[in-house]
């Protein structure tokens, strides 16, 4: 069992900074479409991506995620 809980917070962050679309972030941080979309159903992120993204929303990589240490495994 994984020690953290991580939680994408990318398309929240997005919304809060009134970029309507998953296009308009994608053409800002220079990435495809795709691979906005596929943000929160992944498990492990291209750190190209992400150092990308956490640019073009002025935030740090950490921010782009909700992280909680994982109950079952805190003992």
């Amino acid at each position: 069992m994984a020690k953290y809980k991580v939680t994408p917070r990318m398309h929240e962050i997005r919304k809060q900074q009134g970029i309507e679309t998953s296009k308009e972030l994608a053409e800002k941080a220079g990435v495809t479409e795709p691979t906005i979309s596929r943000f929160d159903s992944q498990k492990r992120y291209d750190i190209d991506v992400l150092v990308s993204v956490s640019k073009a929303l002025n935030v740090s990589i950490e921010e782009l995620f909700h992280i909680e240490k994982n109950k079952e495994t805190d003992q």
